[in-house]
């Protein structure tokens, strides 16, 4: 383990950062509590988290700040201070979004989420600081460079928390299910009471929209909360972790905190039997590791609570 892996390894397991998060969390979500902004603030309408993207806008500006700071001549420094300026003025939607997205982490994610925006708030101050210093005549270059140096930090630690830790990534991105149609139990065994089987491994939810039969992936795209303990509300179903609403039908995320829709399986009834398969998947959800690694198929295991045994015997069809 180097160095840098050292270091976050030692910030997800220090246990001293929980009391300030339980704090910090207190605040935010009473600030936040409103479905309408979280909806927002999460990024559903995008369909991937709104945080990612709103950054890029103070980010830049008070970096390319820095930059002209740095390399040019003295002929740009009011340029400097506009950029500044604007990156100030930006950062506070940017760090809202952020915000909703860490009230619902855990553990070492939110550990790491927080020092990740103590990080960006030095180097937010670092920046007004030098922006201050430059209304009263002075150069302000220190306070801009603590600031890149605070912010760069602050990023680093972002980049951690998506690709090393999965907040904000499509927790069932990489679930694959039944590509051929696979006997799962009988149809008089789904009612519209949500139920959980597994298929290949991968948890599937089961249950009658208007009579007909429906399949969506158990695991919340969220943080993988199982969604057949959640409640149903109407056509939808509640995630019983954050809350995220889902149209059972199409899959649809309706409420965040939620940004991508739930996976849908096909679904068709053979002799009283349910059986389902999986839509055409991305090349990347096949998990090849190299570009002559095609997609692999396996005999699927197939439990359904309470009749695992008889759902196990029964043999896979294909068509």
């Amino acid at each position: 383990m180097h160095g840098t892996e050292r270091l976050l390894d030692r910030l997800e397991r220090e246990q001293r950062l929980d009391a300030i998060a339980d704090s910090v969390s207190g605040f935010w979500a009473s600030a936040l509590r409103s479905e309408r902004l979280r909806d927002v603030l999460c990024g559903r309408r995008l369909g991937h988290p709104l945080h990612p993207a709103a950054i890029l806008v103070p980010a830049g500006t008070l970096l390319s700040a820095t930059l002209l700071d740095t390399t040019a001549g003295a002929a740009l420094r009011p340029a400097a201070r506009r950029l500044i300026a604007l990156g100030l003025l930006s950062a506070g939607p940017a760090a809202l979004a952020g915000w909703s997205d860490w009230l619902d982490t855990r553990g070492a994610e939110r550990r790491v989420g927080l020092v990740h925006a103590a990080s960006n708030i030095v180097g937010l101050a670092s920046y007004a600081v030098s922006w201050n210093q430059r209304r009263r005549g002075s150069r302000g270059l220190a306070a801009s460079v603590a600031g890149a140096a605070a912010l760069g930090l602050g990023g680093w630690l972002g980049g951690h928390l998506a690709y090393a830790q999965g907040v904000g990534v499509d927790t069932t991105a990489f679930q694959r299910g039944p590509a051929d149609w696979t006997d799962v139990l009988a149809a008089s065994e789904v009612t519209a009471e949500p139920r959980k089987i597994e298929v290949d491994g991968v948890p599937v939810l089961l249950t009658r929209v208007d009579g007909r039969i429906v399949a969506i992936s158990d695991r919340c795209t969220h943080r993988g909360g199982p969604l057949h303990e959640g409640e149903r509300v109407g056509g939808c179903v509640r995630c019983p972790w954050h809350g995220s609403r889902f149209e059972l039908a199409s899959g649809e995320v309706v409420h965040g905190p939620a940004t991508r829709p739930q996976q849908v399986y096909e679904v068709r009834e053979t002799a009283g039997r349910v059986q389902i398969r999986r839509p055409e998947v991305r090349a990347l959800r096949a998990n090849p590791v190299g570009p002559s690694a095609g997609p692999r198929e396996t005999r699927p295991r197939i439990t359904a609570e309470g009749h695992a045994v008889a759902a196990a015997e029964r043999p896979r069809q294909h068509v």
